[in-house]
């Protein structure tokens, strides 16, 4: 058995490459099962969470009682089904606007909640899902829970900050919680930190304050200047580095601390080696307007923030998908060196651990870490759902050996062939598309 069946079991629904999984194994589950559309993801959750099952699957053509005899979760209960179902489109006056195709996944989310029945479920989503014509999506979704009969949410439905939660990057996430009738109902995680600026100016602490975020530059201290390796011009990863000292923060993502509030299955720890790093290539001009951009401030000609080491990062974006263009998106300017941050250095901005790998292809790693919630907001989120059903996290006794590195060197077509797709389910990237 690869899973721990004595934790609370969970269901992660339109996976990406695992930021939630990763929040919610930290906060004590058990990811048993995931489900992730495009199979280059579904590869790097599968490298980063084998004991689970992954499967490369539209979650409208899945059904529960497929993800319960294809994993090892079969008969047991599922204490938590989450995700973040995509939205793009919202109907025409006098129809239903989860019945619009484009938000059609939001009723399939419901579907899957309802056939598997967990004690729990969570949906996160974009916060302009609270707003304006958006919110009638938001407001479908919970009358369709409540009206199941099975299940209750909890109201009113809230967006979180992750910088609120220990991350030192600026990022809303609408929230959405509820129990089957008769379990006890979560109450929404308390913010942990006082979150910095963007610009690097500190709240004024008073006493009793929260203690103060994680800044930018303890996020990204330690780490070795990725130019400074010839051999990240052809692969995202180089060993033998020497690392500089690290803030508790940098020092518990790469394991040399102890965090008390992560109860994650250890992973095996490379102290000298730097990984999803490859190298971004700028023109002399483009280096020279980088350097004398002022951190804290948006570059003139790029529109790329500069960011600020005593700040937090703006929103990290995913870029367009590959029949939309397949264009990265901006990327922030490195807060000391000429240069746009590396997916190594998004992911630390992110909460990600340095044991968590992502695709080798540069498009692809910033698209799974722009995709995906931030660690520690999923991390609070589970705590406070776990706490509500008087549940105690255990730490894990079982370790975890990653998969195999082919799995973040797959093409898209490799990607299909090793989850057995006979039709190809994500087009081929094509720049010319706007």
């Amino acid at each position: 058995m690869l899973i721990d069946a004595r934790r609370p079991l969970a269901v992660d629904l339109f996976a990406g490459a695992g930021g939630l999984s990763l929040g919610l194994e930290q906060a004590g589950y058990e990811v048993a099962a995931a489900v992730e559309y495009d199979p280059i993801h579904a590869a790097v959750h599968e490298f980063n969470f084998p004991q689970g099952k992954t499967f490369c699957a539209d979650v409208s053509r899945i059904t529960g009682e497929e993800i319960r005899a294809g994993s090892e979760i079969g008969n047991r209960e599922i204490h938590l089904v989450a995700g973040g179902p995509p939205c793009q489109g919202i109907s025409m006056i006098g129809r239903r606007a989860i019945d619009d195709p484009r938000n059609a996944l939001l009723k399939e989310f419901v579907r899957i909640v309802l056939e598997l029945r967990p004690r729990y479920f969570l949906m996160e989503n974009v916060a302009g899902l609270m707003v304006g014509k958006h919110r009638q999506l938001l407001d479908e979704v919970v009358e369709m829970l409540e009206a199941s009969g099975e299940y209750d949410v909890v109201t009113p439905v809230r967006v979180l900050q992750a910088a609120d939660y220990g991350s030192p990057q600026s990022r809303r996430r609408m929230i959405l919680i509820g129990g089957r009738r008769g379990v006890a109902l979560p109450s929404y995680p308390v913010p942990t930190h006082t979150p910095r600026t963007i610009k690097g100016t500190v709240p004024e602490l008073r006493p009793g304050s929260l203690p103060l975020g994680p800044s930018v530059a303890e996020a990204l201290g330690d780490l070795p200047d990725a130019d400074a390796f010839d051999a990240l011009l052809h692969d995202d990863n180089v060993s033998g580095v020497t690392f500089g000292e690290a803030s508790l923060y940098a020092a518990m993502l790469r394991g040399s601390e102890k965090d008390p509030s992560d109860f994650s299955r250890p992973r095996p720890r490379i102290a000298d080696e730097l990984t999803s790093s490859a190298r971004t290539v700028h023109t002399m001009r483009s280096i020279a307007r980088f350097r004398d951009a002022e951190p804290g401030t948006t570059e003139t000609v790029s529109r790329f923030l500069r960011l600020h080491p005593d700040g937090i990062c703006n929103t990290l974006r995913a870029g367009t998908a590959s029949d939309r263009g397949a264009y990265t998106a901006p990327r922030p300017i490195h807060p000391t060196l000429p240069r746009v941050i590396t997916v190594r250095e998004a992911a630390r901005l992110h909460g990600y651990p340095d044991w968590f790998r992502f695709h080798v292809t540069k498009w692809n790693g910033f698209r799974e870490i722009g995709n995906s919630v931030p660690a520690h907001l999923g991390r609070a989120v589970g705590a406070a759902i776990l706490a509500a059903d008087g549940v105690t996290p255990q730490e894990a006794c079982k370790p975890v050996k990653l998969g195999s590195t082919d799995l973040l060197y797959m093409t898209a077509g490799q990607a299909h062939r090793h989850f057995g797709l006979t039709e190809r389910v994500i087009p081929q990237r094509d720049r010319r598309l706007g």
